[in-house]
């Protein structure tokens, strides 16, 4: 007989700028990746057809069989439909496109999609730096904030989807969000947001990671800028924990490559105003960096594939 094939799980990330994808075997391991432009102003069939290019060499050097893919994907989504409800003006023709059905119809397996956010938590729990934890925290610090709750050893959604979500809550200030709120948690710890507040203190625009460097140097209002970012990131995670008794939290995301500068403002922070059931905070960084979302992606394919994956895998 044929020995059988290894099964094989595609970890798919379209974000507003880049696509990442990756293959795994059944333990999540990356055994190939690649990475393209999204071409978010193209649709949402140019989007998701970039990806499955991207795939394609991949899966053809990789020896095994492909059995499921998962995808994480910028914007508001319906996971149990597979589709996209929301995206941001960077997108175009994303909203209301059916991903899973494009993706099944190329790949020829079941797919499963979605918010990219929550499939950062997925990838860090079940194979980064908060491997094996029941209770979770994730946030990423990227071009935006965004959140996701893994509670009991499962993503929590919440009934519509948006569980977790503390970037768009308000209480943090009175700045215009780019959501159109004010003062959500995204008008300081952003990349964005980081990089505009700095232009305010001094009249100079640089990015987030410019505004960190030069923290780094000791400039004043690049450490008041982080110091003030550090905060809200605390604030939040007080919230989290006041309201779901969660003290476990991963960050990642672009931001988060300033953890130096970072980190010791958030720790102060949240000794001076610590969770009310006095039980201390974890606070670590993400450990997969940009394979975080696609691996992410993958563990939630696997978990959806259940007992008829690990019995293919068995034989």
């Amino acid at each position: 007989m044929p020995p059988t094939l290894r099964p094989l799980l595609a970890g798919i990330d379209i974000g507003g700028t880049t696509t990442q994808v990756v293959v795994c075997s059944d333990d999540l391991t990356v055994l190939d990746r690649a990475e393209a432009a999204t071409p978010a102003q193209e649709g949402g069939r140019a989007m998701v057809g970039v990806a499955l290019d991207a795939l394609a060499p991949l899966l053809a050097r990789t020896p095994g069989r492909l059995v499921g893919a998962g995808i994480g994907a910028a914007g508001v989504v319906d996971s149990a439909n597979g589709r996209i409800l929301v995206a941001s003006d960077s997108f175009r023709g994303w909203a209301g496109f059916a991903v899973t059905a494009a993706v099944e119809e190329a790949l020829g397996v079941p797919a499963y999609l979605d918010n990219d956010v929550n499939a950062f938590l997925y990838g860090e729990v079940c194979g980064g730096a908060v491997r094996g934890e029941a209770d979770v925290l994730g946030m990423t610090l990227g071009t935006g904030v965004g959140g996701a709750l893994w509670t009991n050893g499962a993503l929590y959604a919440g009934p519509h989807g948006a569980a977790g979500e503390i970037g768009h809550i308000p209480g943090f200030g009175d700045l215009p969000c780019s959501c159109g709120g004010r003062g959500h948690l995204e008008t300081l710890a952003s990349g964005r947001s980081i990089g505009a507040r700095y232009a305010d203190r001094t009249g100079r625009r640089r990015t987030a990671r410019e505004v960190a460097e030069a923290a780094v140097r000791g400039d004043e209002d690049a450490l008041a800028v982080y110091h003030a970012a550090g905060e809200g990131i605390a604030r939040a995670i007080v919230i989290t924990a006041g309201v779901a008794d969660i003290t476990t939290v991963v960050v990642g995301g672009g931001v988060s490559r300033a953890w130096p500068v970072l980190e010791p403002a958030i720790l102060s922070a949240l000794a001076a105003d610590p969770p009310v059931s006095g039980h201390p905070v974890r606070l670590v960084r993400a450990a997969l960096a940009s394979d975080a979302v696609p691996v992410g992606a993958a563990a939630r394919a696997r978990r959806e594939l259940g007992t008829g994956l690990r019995a293919t895998a068995s034989k």
